[in-house]
């Protein structure tokens, strides 16, 4: 594991905690063969080209990483994160573009814009789950009394509307449904159905209105900093457990 952050040059989406479920996983697929409790044996065809394996792998790893996280491991240098924020127009493309790569891209990438933007009000906002849970969406809290609630879906209709509302009856309390401090981030939702949900009293965020928040950035400071966070964030969930 040491090698192969050595070969990559970072340590986020690397994994490194092992887990009982993997062996008996592998089992299945026929790549382990248990042959006592938490012990495996590697079976053939692995077996027979373990040497050709062994220097595929890391390749494949990376290019895998790549894939699914876009640019987010080289956020960890600081002169890559001033290079990406000096030009708005770059940094606004390069949000765009990474904020749909995948689940995880759009909640993290949605939470350094809003805590950016919050700070600039002297707000604060944090996150209180991470990009695994169950409702498939984050959670964060102000010090404010305002909760956002990320999901990477697109709503265009009001049946839409109202099963994510019905999730957020069970996730929040009524009163703070009632006094309107439920907030959506979404990826996309219609005109209609975003009114729809104001008369319920929840506002919604789109992946465009994110951008424009995006795009108010003036200062590079601020738009280093999402980058900062975006990286920080990644890595909390992500890097390797072996140092």
């Amino acid at each position: 594991m040491r090698d192969l952050k050595e070969f990559l040059g970072h340590d986020v989406h690397v994994g490194a905690k092992y887990e009982d479920a993997y062996g008996m996983r592998m089992s299945r697929y026929g790549v382990l063969k248990s042959v006592d409790h938490l012990k495996y044996e590697l079976l053939p065809p692995y077996t027979d080209c373990a040497q050709a394996l062994c220097g595929w792998i890391p390749s494949r790893i990376k290019q895998h990483i790549e894939e699914r996280l876009g640019i987010v491991p080289l956020l960890q240098n600081v002169a890559t994160r001033v290079t990406l924020a000096e030009s708005k127009s770059d940094f606004l493309n390069l949000i765009g573009k990474q904020i749909d790569k995948t689940p995880a891209n759009f909640e993290i990438f949605s939470f350094a814009v809003i805590k950016v933007h919050l700070e600039k009000f002297a707000c604060k906002i944090y996150r209180d789950t991470r990009t695994a849970a169950h409702d498939k969406g984050v959670d964060l809290s102000t010090n404010f009394g305002v909760v956002y609630q990320i999901k990477k879906l697109r709503m265009s209709t009001e049946s839409d509307a109202n099963r994510v509302y019905a999730e957020l009856k069970v996730n929040f309390d009524s009163e703070r449904l009632q006094d309107g401090n439920v907030i959506l981030v979404i990826d996309e939702i219609s005109k209609d159905v975003k009114k729809y949900l104001i008369d319920m009293k929840v506002q919604s965020i789109s992946k465009d209105d994110l951008l424009k928040m995006a795009a108010n950035f003036d200062e590079s400071e601020d738009r280093q900093k999402v980058l900062r966070i975006v990286y920080e964030e990644f890595r909390r969930e992500y890097s390797s457990s072996i140092k």
